[in-house]
């Protein structure tokens, strides 16, 4: 089975004009070594971002019809934003897709975190294309239910970390351990990527252009994980308790 075949599964989308995705998976580094007039993803991942922008503001629209402009603009930029993008393009696997220059491929290109999020948000805007809105749109929704999905409100995303220890420390009185996991990429172009644990168990992993940064958004994981733990147990425990519907005595 062809690499663009395993990633439309990946996807759970199969596109009619395959080569629309091509083109979203060529990165623009191929400019500089490809002779001719060599097309690449950048007016994709252009569309793409719009295309996102309507898709999650129409979502915070809808569950939040109290809040204002403000909490809602600064809501969706931190929610979903760049390290975001890289993150599920992580997930799907795209950088084993990219259509890369030498150069940029020795550079570690594959793993850059604009790279992964610019072809994100490139598949996202040749799912637009070759789909329609409606496509793109359940593209996002599947890709960010674990922020949407069960989203009943805004978490705290000006300080992550303290509303992470402040929520760990009301059944514990131990606090969050933040770990470096690893430094990508040259001098100018560091990726640091950390874990948080708690009781010796991983919570979530961020990634950021500096080591306070990527612990922000090992929190804002970690405190997602936690929240959509808590609902499934919640829901586990409402099936299990007894019906009584039915059970009453006739004649009542």
């Amino acid at each position: 089975m062809s690499n663009l075949r395993l990633l439309q599964e990946r996807l759970d989308y199969t596109f009619r004009e395959e080569s629309l995705l091509r083109l979203a998976l060529t990165h623009p580094s191929l400019v500089h070594e490809a002779p001719g007039n060599v097309q690449h993803n950048q007016r994709l991942e252009f569309l793409g971002d719009a295309v996102l922008g309507l898709v999650l503001t129409g979502e915070l629209y809808e569950k939040f019809p109290s809040l204002g402009e403000g909490p809602l603009t600064k809501a969706r930029a931190q929610m979903v934003n760049r390290r975001t993008l890289a993150a599920e393009a992580r997930r799907l696997q795209l950088g084993e897709c990219l259509n890369l220059s030498r150069g940029e491929e020795a550079n570690g290109g594959r793993q850059r975190l604009s790279a992964l999020a610019d072809a994100f948000e490139a598949v996202l805007g040749a799912i637009f294309l070759d789909g329609g809105y409606g496509a793109a749109q359940a593209f996002i929704l599947r890709c960010f239910r674990d922020a949407f999905g069960e989203l009943t409100e805004i978490p705290n995303l000006q300080n992550p970390k303290g509303e992470l220890q402040e929520l760990l420390q009301a059944d514990s009185s131990q606090a969050p351990i933040y770990e470096l996991a690893s430094v990508r990429g040259p001098d100018h172009d560091r990726e640091f990527e950390c874990a948080v644990f708690h009781q010796g168990v991983e919570l979530g992993r961020g990634q950021g252009k500096s080591k306070k940064e990527a612990e922000s958004q090992a929190a804002m994981a970690a405190l997602v994980y936690l929240k959509d733990k808590a609902l499934a147990q919640q829901r586990e425990a409402d099936l299990s308790q007894p019906s009584t519907a039915g059970n009453a005595p006739a004649g009542e």
